[in-house]
């Protein structure tokens, strides 16, 4: 293997109530009129479940690219073009600030415009639209519907898995969401897909190895964005090191000794995992388009 290789992982998340969950999103998706698919805007193929454009359908369907504000903004323009290519209308947001949430009712509105005349031509007039919300573990499902709702009307925790079982809840101007548990596939085919998962806190960091998860992120950096390195820990990533070496110098840079000149890796895996998902690294999507 090469020096600058990704180390291997063995990545399965096998979690009971993701069947479940997923039964219960086939049984529901009748009663909707559209659905909108909440991915986070840096990964939005790896939080994308594949399963979704099975169980929507021919419905309706609404991309929110949420969390822009921690992505590269370039890169995101793409994926918005990419995904209206698809047919899909694309919204995009930061759910935490609120940025872009207001115009997810009109976007909403905009969609299902051919729905809208159907129900005003057999007079009803004043039906509520139906809107089936839906986004892998921790995407900020709940936070976007809390401020969409203006009000806490879901349950949002910065976990994988808040949300367990669906609820309704109305929106002003006649419509109404349904909100449904995260669900992520059983098994993930590559092991690009679960880390890039669990750099963006899909699923907990600790079903992995968190030094190699972050070894490997080290060389994602280096590759993506070899400044962020420069800036947040001061020192060029050498091309000729492994991600374990550079977390090291890392390390060094940071001052985390610890006994006979050794430094402490494991420490400084967590505070990069950490500083990543916080944005203190910069604005840094994990994931581009594929070329057309």
């Amino acid at each position: 293997m090469a020096e600058n290789a990704y180390e291997k992982m063995v990545i399965q998340w096998f979690p009971g109530h993701m069947t479940k969950a997923q039964r219960m999103i086939e049984e529901n998706m009748k009663m909707v009129d559209g659905v909108c698919e909440i991915l986070d805007a840096r990964i939005p193929l790896s939080s994308r479940n594949p399963d979704i454009d099975r169980l929507a359908g021919e419905k309706p369907r609404l991309v929110i690219l949420n969390r822009t504000d921690l992505a590269d903004p370039a890169i995101t323009a793409r994926w918005r073009e990419y995904f209206r290519k698809k047919g899909f209308a694309v919204l995009e947001t930061d759910a935490k600030t609120g940025k872009g949430v207001n115009n997810f009712v009109p976007a909403v509105r905009s969609v299902l415009k051919e729905k809208i005349a159907a129900y005003e031509a057999k007079g009803l007039v004043n039906r509520p639209l139906r809107i089936m919300i839906l986004g892998i573990p921790n995407v900020g499902k709940s936070t976007f519907i809390n401020k969409v709702a203006g009000r806490k009307a879901a349950i949002a925790g910065d976990k994988p898995g808040v949300t367990r079982g669906k609820q309704w809840i109305n929106i002003d101007k006649g419509l109404d969401l349904l909100d449904t548990p995260g669900i992520l596939w059983p098994k993930f085919d590559s092991q690009e897909v679960g880390e890039a998962l669990a750099l963006t806190n899909a699923i907990k960091a600790d079903v992995l190895d968190k030094e190699t998860l972050a070894a490997n992120f080290m060389l994602r950096l280096r590759a993506l964005k070899p400044e962020a390195i420069e800036q947040r820990y001061k020192f060029t990533p050498d091309p000729e090191k492994n991600g374990f070496e550079l977390l090291e110098d890392a390390a060094k840079k940071r001052g985390f000794l610890v006994s006979r000149g050794e430094y402490d890796i494991e420490r400084m895996a967590n505070v990069l995992l950490s500083e990543y998902h916080d944005g203190k690294l910069g604005r840094i999507s994990l994931e581009a388009p594929p070329e057309e």
